[in-house]
């Protein structure tokens, strides 16, 4: 009789291969399916992880199948920000994102000569991803400083946008305090790749390479079970934090809960007292046993970072990488949210800003714009989706928002239509009561408040700044180089998940106003992002029209 052949790609023997029970451990005895064997003489330097199989060789995927694999990739789903009635609703309440991991995600997709998934976009993450020449702060006290630009929207002459920045001060690296830091690292199976656990070693390694002998470092992993593989030593015992992280190995599945739960335990037992106490979860997100449920994790690390103890995600790899939880997570722990896609990425965390990864000046951070309906018809903020907060929110201290570290700066606009500018795009209301204002307010066009702790306390400090009508610069042209960049990245962002609002505006029109705002760009960074907008545009002409 006869029996069909199946014809299976190389990629996928690969995968049934790497899956295949492996009876032999390293050194050639027996072991179990999975089996994890956690050694703890780090005095010597021996620490070891020994895990079920080899790393095996990796296949390059056609383009059709690097499609598969990225479809496998977990997005949260959010709606973009939908324009407000200012009547309705004057008043808008968000909670400030220095989360980096969208940008450099899409960078990593554009790099594999593919377009994002559009739920990967995160407008503030693009945007927060640049440095900005805003005005330090004078002190501490406020830890930050506030600025504010108001000028035309680049993609609609009809309308404005209001550029909020807020720049954090810095502190230089070697004034950081004593820093406690466990590297919790998944070498689960889907870690067995050279942009996952061989990107992610010799990143960690940047790191520890730059501490001191105040600094303590705990290196836990997990897979279908968690171990320590390095108990708490000194920053400046290199070459046995570097010979721990060489000797880690990939297999077996994902039990990320429990790691979380030993990573805390272990920064529990080295804690220092008005120091850094931070763990940095390395992983590409892929939990797949133990604790799995998303809610259930995020209220674990949101129970944990009452002890003090900070979380900070950073995100590898491709095929089945769980953006969501990575951002989600971070976001529950305190901490922020990077992806790393290559060693100059993780050269710019975990080095040139290491300060910012690290060391926290204001916790709690959220904004409230009040905008004046007299003056201001609509308005809508652009991005920070997943960061709405209900209006009693910004008064309530037991609502958490975000975190600003050590040099950080946070970027938000909001595109906004002045009345009988023309640009209205929503129906005016049939009954609408006319308020008059006092004279001493009616040069305003909205009222900006902030309210932040200072890390170590639980009550907020309240500031506010009235934006006034007479800042608006007409002419775009005579704007900061900020402004203009900020403003290129947001179009960018909005045309990669659509182009809703942005009328005309197309890639040629960002790559011309970001080569324009360029400035000094000291780590070409900026020529970065114009050379991913040319790659965007050229895969978008080359995508199929659809039926």
């Amino acid at each position: 009789m006869f029996k069909p052949i199946l014809l299976l790609s190389p990629l996928v023997l690969s995968l049934l291969i790497a899956c295949q029970p492996n009876t032999s451990s390293p050194n050639g005895k027996t072991t179990s399916d999975y089996e994890a064997k956690p050694s703890l003489e780090t005095s010597a330097g021996t620490a070891n992880y020994v895990t079920r199989g080899q790393p095996q060789s990796v296949v390059a995927p056609s383009p059709e199948q690097r499609q598969l694999l990225e479809n496998r990739e977990n997005y949260a789903h959010l709606a973009e920000n939908s324009l407000k009635l200012t009547k309705e609703q004057p008043i808008s309440t968000f909670s400030i994102d220095v989360d980096t991991g969208s940008y450099s995600n899409i960078r990593r997709f554009l790099n594999q000569g593919s377009l994002p998934n559009p739920d990967a976009v995160r407008v503030e993450e693009m945007l927060n991803y640049f440095s900005y020449q805003y005005p330090y702060p004078n002190s501490t006290t406020p830890p930050f400083k506030v600025t504010t630009e108001l000028a035309p929207a680049v993609w609609n002459p009809k309308t404005l946008v209001l550029s909020i920045g807020i720049q954090g001060y810095d502190v230089p690296r070697t004034q950081l305090p004593a820093s406690n830091l466990v590297f919790l690292i998944d070498v689960s199976g889907s870690m067995n790749s050279p942009d996952k656990l061989g990107l992610l070693k010799t990143a960690l390694q940047m790191l520890s390479s730059n501490l001191s002998a105040k600094d303590r470092v705990s290196i836990v992993v997990y897979a279908g079970a968690s171990g320590v593989v390095l108990e708490p030593t000194a920053g400046n015992e290199t070459a046995t934090i570097n010979a721990a992280l060489q000797r880690l190995i990939a297999g077996g599945s994902t039990n990320g809960g429990e790691g979380i739960q030993l990573a805390y335990a272990m920064a529990q037992q080295a804690y220092i007292p008005n120091g850094i106490n931070r763990i940095l979860l390395a992983t590409d997100g892929d939990f797949n046993v133990g604790l799995t449920d998303f809610e259930a994790l995020k209220s674990l690390v949101s129970e944990k970072r009452k002890s003090g103890i900070a979380l900070t995600t950073l995100g590898f790899g491709t095929g089945n990488y769980n953006d969501e939880l990575m951002e989600q997570l971070a976001d529950a722990g305190n901490g922020h949210y990077a992806y790393i896609d290559t060693l100059n990425e993780a050269r710019k965390v975990l080095v040139d800003e290491i300060s910012s990864t690290l060391q926290i000046i204001a916790k709690d951070v959220k904004i409230q714009v009040e905008f004046n309906p007299t003056q201001v018809t609509e308005y809508r903020l652009i991005g920070y989706e997943n960061r709405i907060l209900a209006r009693e929110d910004f008064n309530n201290d037991k609502v958490d928002a975000g975190e600003i570290g050590a040099g950080h700066r946070v970027t938000a606009l909001y595109e906004i239509t002045l009345q009988g500018s023309g640009g209205e795009r929503l129906e005016p209301l049939r009954y609408d009561e006319h308020k008059t204002q006092a004279t001493s307010t009616k040069d305003e066009i909205a009222f900006l408040r902030l309210r932040y702790k200072a890390p170590n306390t639980d009550t907020s400090e309240l500031l506010e700044y009235p934006i006034l009508l007479s800042s608006l610069n007409k002419n775009l042209n005579n704007t900061s180089e900020n402004f203009r960049f900020a403003s290129a990245v947001a179009a960018f962002g909005q045309l990669l998940r659509g182009g809703k609002y942005t009328e005309r505006f197309n890639y040629n029109d960002v790559i011309n106003l970001a080569q324009q705002a360029k400035g000094a760009d000291e780590f070409g960074y900026r020529s970065e992002f114009i050379n991913l907008v040319k790659l965007a545009q050229s895969l978008t002409t080359q995508r199929p029209e659809k039926p």
